[in-house]
């Protein structure tokens, strides 16, 4: 190719211009809600999770984005915005059954099968049924603060060992007393910025990793109040959908 070519060819590339994704922002999300999205989880990596395998750059005691894949150092972890609580009673199928899904999610509220805890390990098993148990999980979903100043939403399931951090995490949130105009109230539950690492756990029956969460401060940015403000209304709706997946691969891991 002479260099005469060569410039003429250079001269027809047309260079894009990123302006126009922001000129058309928003376009072909118009029908997408809360509800059409997965909305991803945020766990701890146990020794384990298979995930592991796939995971290069992570290792147990790590954060995982079930969604977006990312993955947050367990001693540096990740700074979220709590919006909504609930407390859920989940019915699994056997171990090793089962397509993975729950057969029931039960509220506080609601009547629940009657169950009886094994000795062999602590399970609430359902009288008379096939093996399937219960399991109180106490969920927290968040809204995650990027160091590139994006968000995302998730949820943080905590159950077994964990349910003590969640009460404890609640009890933080409730505490919060801030002074206003009128005197002093308790701001809502989004009001606040929080830090969750992981840190090394262990009892007579094994080691594993737990969360450690720690009060930033108070939001300092509206936009980052508003949506998480947003996300916490659409959860209140019911227009957020929670798709859980068994984890007794890593449960096996945390002794009960």
């Amino acid at each position: 190719m002479t260099k005469e070519v060569a410039e003429k060819k250079s001269a027809e590339i047309i260079q894009f211009d990123p302006s126009l994704f922001e000129q058309d922002q928003g376009l072909g999300l118009e029908n997408m809600g809360q509800e059409d999205l997965a909305l991803p989880f945020l766990k701890v990596l146990s020794r384990q999770d298979p995930i592991l395998d796939d995971l290069e750059n992570a290792k147990a005691g790590d954060i995982y984005n079930t969604v977006t894949g990312d993955i947050y150092k367990g001693k540096e972890g990740v700074r979220v915005v709590p919006c909504v609580y609930q407390r859920r009673y989940i019915e699994w199928a056997p171990r090793g059954t089962g397509s993975g899904a729950p057969l029931n999610i039960f509220t506080p509220d609601e009547q629940r099968p009657k169950t009886e805890r094994s000795s062999d390990d602590n399970r609430e098993y359902v009288v008379g049924g096939n093996g399937s148990y219960l399991e109180e999980t106490h969920q927290h979903f968040v809204m995650i603060l990027n160091e590139d100043g994006t968000q995302q939403t998730a949820l943080i399931t905590m159950k077994s060992t964990q349910m003590k951090k969640s009460r404890k995490w609640n009890s933080m949130i409730q505490s919060r007393v801030m002074n206003g105009k009128n005197g002093a109230f308790t701001p809502p539950r989004f009001s606040h910025v929080y830090h969750l690492k992981t840190v090394s756990e262990e009892n007579s029956k094994g080691s594993w990793h737990g969360w450690e969460i720690s009060l930033e401060g108070p939001i300092q940015e509206s936009n980052i109040y508003q949506n998480a403000k947003s996300f916490a209304q659409s959860i209140m709706k019911g227009e957020v959908n929670v798709k859980h997946e068994s984890e007794e691969t890593n449960s096996s891991d945390i002794p009960w």
